[in-house]
């Protein structure tokens, strides 16, 4: 017969609600009862009753993160990591992390969103891939539901969470290429909607115009940062009469789809063009040739916002509430001389 908080408690004859405060972490129990607690419910190989402590919390003990891309956006890399640093983190403060997909801006993400919040599914929410103006971060704050982000809207709502300096990530990247005699560089983006495309194209803009390079639009391509679009946006500007000597892409996977593209053509890449990414994932390292890239600790900026959410959560008061980002240059050989 297993034990019971019962039994734990007539073993230190104690009640078994001084028990239950002292197993939930209550600060109005003494520390030394509760060592001496934990260590006898360890002892008598206790194992708590988590519905009963979620229903005497009343918390779930889980967050979510609703990833907004289709079915597949779990096979991006970038959210293979980012969902690997949220669940290890949410582990290490005893809570669950649940996860789903839904396209941004559809239908089945706005019932996702008001299924686990009304339906009090979870005690808080990550969002990223954050829009100019996002309808998520207003229902969240007007829900009262706690939230962290990876990036900021435009709107001026009360922002908690990681920041990634992309625009003065750009600058440096397109001064790099400049420095390597590149003078016609094409930039593949995502949607003008998004905070991070505002902010990256914003750095590619302000790079050509350091460099006295006149932009051109027909250099500037739009994608749904999937590899396959930066395939087939890759193809667009390689067709071109005058094509660009340089692409840099809004992350890694669309820059991955642009070296396909290039292979395919006969390209030697880092000498035919040169071709760079955003984001620093793994795989990177491992490409024919290894990408050029900025890098951004996705696994680490994913714990941070883990770490910030379930302080908030818990009441505890935060260090700070915006964490910036630098992002580093790692040069490999996909980029080279013009």
């Amino acid at each position: 017969m297993s034990t019971t908080i019962r039994d734990v408690a007539k073993r230190l004859k104690l009640s078994i609600t001084t028990v239950s405060r002292a197993l939930d972490g209550y600060d109005d129990v003494a520390e030394s009862t509760r060592e001496l607690v934990i260590s006898t419910a360890r002892e008598m190989r206790y194992v708590p009753n988590r519905a009963a402590r979620q229903l005497r919390r009343q918390r779930t003990e889980t967050i979510g993160y609703i990833l907004p891309a289709e079915g597949t956006g779990f096979t991006d890399l970038f959210f293979s990591e980012f969902i690997a640093g949220l669940s290890d983190e949410a582990t290490l403060g005893h809570y669950d992390l649940l996860v789903a997909a839904a396209p941004p801006d559809s239908k089945a993400e706005k019932e996702l969103y008001k299924r686990w919040v009304q339906g009090g599914k979870v005690d808080g929410i990550i969002v990223n891939r954050v829009r100019l103006s996002d309808w998520r971060l207003h229902f969240l704050s007007r829900q009262h539901v706690p939230h962290v982000s990876l990036e900021r809207s435009l709107s001026h709502l009360d922002f908690v969470g990681v920041e990634v300096d992309s625009l003065s990530g750009l600058l440096e990247l397109i001064a790099y290429l400049v420095s390597q005699g590149h003078r016609r560089i094409a930039y593949i983006g995502g949607g003008s909607d998004l905070k991070i495309d505002h902010d990256r194209f914003a750095g590619y803009q302000a790079g050509l115009e350091a460099a006295a390079i006149g932009s051109d639009p027909v250099l500037v391509v739009r994608s749904n940062i999937t590899s396959e679009d930066g395939y087939r946006a890759a193809r667009q500007l390689l067709d071109l009469a005058n094509r660009p000597t340089a692409i840099v892409c809004i992350n890694d996977l669309t820059a991955i789809g642009a070296m396909h593209a290039a292979h395919e053509r006969g390209l030697m890449i880092g000498r035919d063009v040169s071709i760079a990414g955003f984001d620093g994932i793994a795989d990177a390292a491992h490409t024919e040739p290894p990408l050029t890239t900025l890098e951004q600790p996705v696994y680490t900026v994913a714990r941070q916002l883990a770490h910030m959410l379930l302080a908030m959560i818990a009441g505890t008061p935060l260090e700070t509430k915006q964490v910036r980002i630098q992002p580093k240059l790692l040069i490999r050989s996909s980029t080279g001389r013009a």
